[in-house]
């Protein structure tokens, strides 16, 4: 026993790397990240997580890559339409699969790739040629089923994400629960099979059940033609319990059954020879240029992973503080200069500041980053930014969750228990619908319910990224009049979201003073709002009612009244005055309602023709505009099929109107252009890396977000301005245990005030907030504010 044990921790493992497949399973899977320099990462983030993950799980002593080249296999040759189904691959993907290799270098991890073959072929002669090494097991990672068929035993076990985060090893045992046959005849399933990914014909018609009973029945093609030949067609399909005509489909296509079992077969013989480096792949690391390559294609929490699994006290690194050794208000100043540096740095950690300090080349330590960081906001403009809102706001947002906000957590669990009645009932007339009990929450099995028990086929239907048909809200939305299990499915996953994140999980947030204490990500966002977490208040849905409700649970103190004060329309009084549009001035100094203005004028009709639906269309386009909106988003928005021809004459119109927004607009996307970022009307600038990217759709998503970003982020400046200026008042006015700032969402601030201040305070806060420019800045817009005042959140009335 103590032998075999021993024998077994000599063991080594192998680990190959199917890097087309994880790259282009990364590609679809994940955003469409950029690096600070507009390069396109997102499939670079994928493998690099993937190889992450496959060292802190597997521990493997040697890693290698296997790649495809862009030339022709002897499978295109043999057959000319394969893999023609594939879209011809973005160039954005491309990009990132070339400076893969990059990322291969710094890991230490050997490439293999041969002309004529395919990835698949090199990890499959890789593993046939370490078959003979007993001390070696080899662990193939891969998002590609085609891989199975190489599983032997448990010397030869492949690695796959199945979706999400998840992972799962397959062995021979594995491969058998799962088929129901061994790993061999994965090849012979997809010759009858086919698969459509790689445009592999199989027998068409012929699906995957009726697949995996044949090969299960009889194994090899071969054997089920033998059977088919000796006993008949109805016996077979008596045999396997396959309908007749489709073994009548399979006995009519032997050639292309065959032919497609051909092409799905992995060699082992490609013209390569695999030779167990010297060193272990983590010898040959290099962690110094691991972290330079990071810090270019901005992996900032990769690179900690990286520094916390590879890191030592014998690295060459200048830098060798801690956290621990550094004030933690130090801290705090230099993360927030470095996110007025970086933007897309959002809730920069001390190991982002070290980062930043390794990619500029600065030595001496934290302090010389800290001072370097301060020379830059000069150098950029920002240090008044800097120096008159953010350092003043930290403590403003460190008092704010001291303080807390009251939740009356009976309400919510009567909150609770109404709606999981309701819940419990869409849930059985859901099973009803569906002809039988099944995971609701899980996409693959709601996707067998809507797409083969019920056949509902949405128009122009997704995929998930592992393949799977996509049952998404925007793809359930098609469905929507197709059946009454739709309306259904989509109400269960508001309510049941709505429950898990927020009804019932709030009261176990609750501090023992009976109050939720949220913290307040200052730098939590590109564009200068505030995040917070712990809760998320941000996100409390606030268009159904049941998400308003949420809000009802949010109460004053005894003696105190809860009091909201929110920006009005400020986006579009900003919009108005930093474009200088005299006809969008024009509204707001008349004090017209600003939708049913903008389409009085479009539309060329009289106040009183102004119909509600003018009105709605003038409200689509006002804030869609604002965020870049075209004109198919638009069309979309608009709703009531509108034509494509119809929408474009309404952008025109709009633009034809209001002429100097629309240049503002062009010249906003032009100056981000030139020079890679925006700036709000106080100066806070926002990075656009993805500007001047190859790609045209990380290009695109970048204009529309400069088009937006200097508006939202004058507006988010006007709220923190006034959270200081507050903070500042009630410190001189000694109105701190009478007035409490409780809240930040979006253009609204909430407060808990004493009962007998309200008079006194309210008309304050109101000239506070809406007193940071002058009228001569704003070409007289006025800015204004709605203040609510009322005993929750949910039940407020209007001030008087």
């Amino acid at each position: 026993m103590a032998e075999k044990q021993a024998k077994t921790a000599k063991k080594k493992t192998l680990v190959l790397l199917d890097a087309h497949a994880i790259l282009h399973r990364a590609y679809h899977a994940l955003p469409d990240f950029t690096s600070p320099n507009g390069e396109p990462t997102g499939a670079l983030y994928g493998v690099t997580a993937m190889i992450l993950r496959i060292v802190e799980d597997l521990k493997p002593d040697y890693i290698a890559a296997c790649y495809d080249l862009p030339e022709p296999t002897y499978r295109h040759e043999a057959y000319e339409d394969y893999k023609a189904g594939r879209s011809k691959t973005d160039d954005s993907l491309v990009e990132q699969i070339n400076r893969s290799r990059d990322l291969m270098a710094a890991f230490g991890i050997p490439i293999y790739e041969h002309p004529g073959f395919e990835a698949d072929d090199m990890l499959g002669t890789i593993a046939h040629q370490m078959k003979p090494e007993k001390d070696i097991d080899v662990v193939i990672a891969s998002g590609d089923m085609d891989t199975f068929q190489l599983i032997d035993k448990k010397k030869v076990r492949v690695y796959t994400q199945r979706k999400g985060s998840e992972v799962v090893m397959y062995d021979e045992a594995a491969i058998k629960e799962r088929f129901g046959f061994g790993p061999k005849l994965t090849i012979d399933y997809k010759g009858i099979r086919g698969d459509t990914s790689d445009n592999i014909p199989g027998v068409k018609g012929v699906g995957e059940t009726s697949a995996l009973k044949l090969v299960g029945t009889y194994g090899p093609i071969e054997k089920i033609y033998t059977a088919i030949k000796k006993k008949g067609v109805e016996e077979v399909a008596k045999e396997s319990g396959v309908q007749k005509r489709f073994i009548q489909l399979v006995a009519d296509n032997r050639e292309e059954a065959e032919f497609s079992k051909m092409l799905a077969t992995i060699r082992l013989d490609a013209p390569i020879t695999f030779a167990l480096p010297e060193q272990t792949w983590q010898e040959k690391l290099d962690l110094e240029q691991l972290l330079t390559l990071f810090a270019e294609l901005g992996f900032r929490t990769l690179g900690n992973r990286v520094q916390l699994l590879f890191g030592d006290s014998d690295s060459h690194d200048e830098i060798t503080e801690t956290g621990e050794n550094v004030p933690e208000q130090d801290i705090k100043e230099a993360a927030m200069a470095l996110w007025l540096l970086e933007s897309d740095t959002t809730n920069p950690t001390f190991e982002d500041i070290l980062s930043y300090g390794r990619a500029e080349g600065i030595g001496g330590g934290f302090a010389e980053i800290k001072k370097h960081l301060l020379q830059e906001l000069k150098k950029e403009d920002l240090e008044k930014i800097y120096t008159e809102i953010e350092l003043p706001l930290i403590p403003v947002l460190e008092e704010m969750k001291a303080t807390g906000i009251k939740l009356d957590v009976a309400y919510l669990k009567k909150l609770s228990k109404k709606l999981h009645k309701e819940l419990s009932g869409i849930e059985k007339r859901i099973y009803k619908h569906a002809g039988g009990e099944f995971n609701i929450n899980s996409p693959k099995q709601l996707g067998e319910v809507l797409f083969d028990t019920l056949e509902l086929k949405p128009k122009n239907a997704k995929k998930t990224a592992g393949g799977q048909r996509s049952t998404k809200e925007s793809e359930l939305e098609k469905l929507k009049d197709d059946h009454e299990i739709i309306p259904e499915v989509l109400r269960y996953r508001e309510l049941q979201k709505l429950l898990s994140t927020y009804i019932d999980n709030l009261p176990d947030m609750v501090g023992k003073d009976g109050r939720l204490h949220p913290t307040f990500l200052q730098s939590g966002a590109v564009t200068g709002r505030m995040a917070t977490k712990d809760p998320s208040i941000q996100n409390i849905p606030v268009r159904t009612e049941e998400g308003r409700l949420v809000r009802g649970a949010f109460v004053a103190e005894p003696g105190f009244k809860l009091v909201a004060i929110d920006y009005s329309q400020v986006e579009l009084r900003i919009a108005a005055f930093l474009s200088e549009d005299p006809k969008l001035i024009d509204i707001f100094k008349r004090g017209e309602d600003v939708h049913r203005g903008v389409a009085l004028r479009v539309f060329g009709v009289n106040a009183e023709e102004v119909t509600d639906n003018m009105r709605r269309k003038a409200k689509v386009i006002n804030f869609g505009i604002l965020y870049g909106m075209g004109v198919n988003a638009l069309r979309t928005n608009l709703g009531d099929d509108t034509p494509r021809a119809e929408a474009q004459e309404f952008l025109n119109a709009y633009f034809n109107t209001f002429t100097h927004l629309a240049e503002y607009l062009e010249e906003t996307k032009g100056f981000a252009r030139q020079h890679g970022y925006t700036t709000t009307f106080f100066g806070r600038k926002r990075h656009f890396p993805g500007i001047t990217s190859s790609a045209p759709f990380i290009r695109a998503q970048a204009e529309r977000m400069a088009i937006n970003a200097p508006i939202q982020g004058t507006s988010a400046d006007f709220t923190r301005i006034a959270m200081v200026k507050i903070a500042a008042y009630l410190k001189e006015m000694k109105l701190e245990k009478d007035v409490r700032m409780l809240l930040q969402v979006h253009d609204e601030l909430v407060f808990e005030i004493n009962e007998k201040k309200l008079e006194v305070v309210v008309p304050e806060l109101e000239k506070l907030m809406t007193s940071m420019v002058s009228e001569k800045d704003t070409h007289g817009v006025p800015i204004l504010v709605d203040a609510k005042v009322g005993e929750n959140w949910l039940e407020m009335e209007e001030w008087q």
